[in-house]
């Protein structure tokens, strides 16, 4: 890790399971290593926030979460509580929300705050790594 970074900021915006799914496994990942971490879920993603959670997304969820529970790997539910715990800042994008037809009550799962893609950005430190799932 460059010097100096100690925060990471991801944009979930593919709304497949596998892909939702790694994004916590980083997010988890990099909390546990003491970084700050945020993730920004927009798109299809978004939807993995409800009250269906990842049963909702694309791609056979039911199937991939049993293979990471088989595998012995953490389930998307571990995942999204170990991210919890750990003080992973979650955020629902509200122009995503809007495209989704998704009202924000929605948002169950992950007591996400519900904000614009440029109080995300401000909000990220100029230091921080980016990804974008």
């Amino acid at each position: 890790m460059p010097e100096g970074v100690r925060a990471l900021s991801i944009v979930v915006f593919d709304g497949d399971f596998s892909r939702v799914h790694y994004a916590l496994v980083l997010a988890s990942a990099a909390a546990a290593s003491n970084r700050d971490v945020t993730l920004f879920f927009t798109g299809r993603a978004l939807f993995a926030l409800t009250r269906a959670g990842w049963r909702s997304l694309e791609g056979d969820p039911e199937a991939g979460n049993a293979r990471a529970q088989s595998c012995g790997t953490a389930t998307f539910d571990e995942l999204m509580g170990a991210c919890r715990d750990l003080g992973v800042r979650f955020m629902a994008c509200e122009m995503g929300l809007r495209v989704a037809g998704l009202e924000p009550e929605a948002l169950t799962e992950a007591e996400a705050e519900i904000t614009g893609v440029v109080t995300f950005l401000n909000e990220t430190p100029g230091d921080a790594q980016m990804l974008f799932i």
